[in-house]
């Protein structure tokens, strides 16, 4: 006979057993890290069905003395505490610690610079990469496999969980590029900063800053001084203009720089020269000053290319640009001279990219610039004109894709879009995707191509949330062009992981445009 205590032992022993049935099925899925919503999409994703957490006692080691490796360690740290509240220690060790995040030079650069992998498993998270590139570029990719919440700026309740497995990856272009027009309108360093912040993080790696056009002259030129103070003193519809001093644009290389990305400094010539032929009389045949002009027509500005002043003008901003500028491009534009004569053209462009040489850069021109004599380690960026961008290649030069019908994020999404133009179409989200830079032009292949740039005109583009919402949500699926091989891309499941990432735009507060075409709202 079981007496009553055996009885209630019993109860007891099944109702634990229920309770530890009740936390088991309840107990969360696995993680798939497979399934996670990374943009660019990278070449290879093996998950293993657990988690990494961060929390109090999680640390950022790297290997070595490197002073850069511990500033991108200092950089993830800086990334993670507002929203985790953690104040996470970065240290270097002599060997891999058995927990934390383990940043290392140990990868290889076969796959280019900015190749790495991540391994994770339960209790460590190692990014290992051939170079600091590499490093930084897997950092982006740890920021989107966490929590959309860690982009907010106030700390948030965790947990902080990272599915486990590995992540190899690396770009299928070497050059992914934004270009910014400041000289429509004028847009500061903090804005320009922010814009640089926004681009990293979807590994794009060349910014372009059309410094100078018509409109506006947006470059202390110490030597030619009324070029920022007089040419740089409005801007389309009139208002202030402005320009970067000398010591700010070098501050905006360096923040370009710590973040891996490369600066394209843009001095259009010999037309949209206007803020330059206002600044300066002897820039004009005539000897005669230009008004400032503040419209957005294009085409009736001209150097006078006969005028030796006008190669010692030249010669002048292109010394003190490359002496500031630390990446090999100078952009030289080239574009829509329309008011050059083809004979005063061609010699112009031909001298022009001998006194880029002769500073230690290579040119960058549109494709414009085809008709001249063009170097064969030049890059010409097509954005309209076909049979321009054959004629480079023919020349040995490369091409850096921009098509306007594609690349252009000044163009409006749709008739509704707020602010915009449309000369070159309307672009939706489908249609910035789908296209690949290798079988785009007939007669040009991929290796004739270097990469791809997205570019920003600022005709009605006034301030940086007009920016964000032209940029947003186009540039991640442009970035995708540049760095996931062609083979891996799809827009049906690319639009299923941007939809993820409009949960991370709020957080980041980003002024995005929210397209019919991708179900919003998904979120980890």
């Amino acid at each position: 006979m079981i007496n009553k205590k055996q009885n209630l032992t019993a109860i007891t022993i099944i109702a634990y057993v229920m309770l530890i049935l009740q936390i088991s099925c309840t107990a969360k899925t696995p993680t798939d890290l497979s399934k996670e919503s990374i943009i660019p999409k990278p070449v290879s994703i093996t998950a293993t069905g657990d988690n990494f957490t961060l929390n109090d006692g999680t640390g950022i080691f790297y290997q070595g003395e490197s002073e850069e490796v511990k500033q991108i360690g200092q950089y993830l740290a800086g990334r993670l505490k507002p929203a985790t509240g953690l104040n996470i220690e970065v240290k270097s060790v002599a060997s891999e610690p058995k927990a934390g995040i383990y940043l290392t030079l140990s990868g290889d650069t076969k796959q280019g610079d900015e190749s790495y992998e991540l391994v994770i498993s339960k209790n460590l998270l190692i990014l290992s990469a051939g170079s600091p590139a590499g490093l930084f570029r897997g950092i982006q990719t740890i920021r989107q496999i966490l929590p959309a919440k860690i982009e907010l700026s106030a700390k948030q309740e965790g947990p902080w969980e990272i599915a486990t497995g590995t992540i190899k990856d690396y770009p299928d272009y070497s050059y992914r590029g934004v270009m910014l027009d400041v000289s429509r309108h004028f847009f500061g360093v903090s804005d320009v900063k922010r814009f640089i912040d926004l681009i990293s993080y979807y590994k794009i790696n060349v910014l372009h800053l059309h410094l100078s056009d018509d409109q506006g002259w947006r470059i202390e030129i110490k030597s030619w001084p009324n070029l920022a103070t007089h040419g740089g003193s409005t801007q389309v519809d009139g208002g202030n203009g402005g320009y970067y001093t000398q010591d700010q644009y070098s501050d905006i290389v360096k923040y370009a720089m710590e973040r891996y990305i490369t600066i394209v400094p843009e001095i259009d010539m010999p037309g949209h020269t206007n803020a330059a032929l206002a600044s300066y009389a002897e820039l004009n045949c005539n000897g005669k000053a230009t008004e400032l002009y503040t419209g957005i027509e294009v085409g009736f500005s001209t150097l006078c290319t006969t005028k030796d002043v006008t190669y010692k003008f030249i010669d002048d901003v292109v010394r003190e640009l490359a002496a500031l500028t630390p990446g090999p491009y100078i952009h030289i534009g080239g574009d829509e001279s329309h008011s050059t004569k083809p004979e005063d053209y061609i010699p112009f462009i031909n001298k022009v990219q001998e006194i880029v040489a002769s500073h230690g850069k290579q040119i960058i021109g549109w494709d414009d610039i085809s008709a001249a004599t063009i170097k064969p380690n030049s890059f010409a960026q097509h954005w309209a004109n076909v049979k321009n961008a054959n004629a480079a290649v023919a020349q040995g030069a490369k091409i850096i894709m921009s098509p306007s019908i594609k690349a252009y994020l000044d163009m409006q999404y749709d008739k509704s879009t707020k602010v915009g133009l449309h000369w070159a179409a309307y672009i939706e989200l489908d249609s910035a995707y789908n296209w690949d830079p290798a079988t785009y032009i007939p007669g040009v292949k991929k290796e004739n191509v270097l990469g791809v740039e997205a570019a920003l005109w600022t005709e009605t583009i006034t301030n940086m949330n007009d920016i964000e919402y032209m940029v947003f949500p186009r540039l991640p699926g442009i970035a995708e062009i540049g760095w996931t091989a062609s083979p891996l891309r799809n827009w049906d499941e690319y639009k299923g992981r941007l939809a993820k990432h409009g949960n991370r735009f709020k957080a980041m507060e980003i002024d995005y445009f929210e397209s019919k075409l991708v179900p919003w709202g998904g979120v980890k």
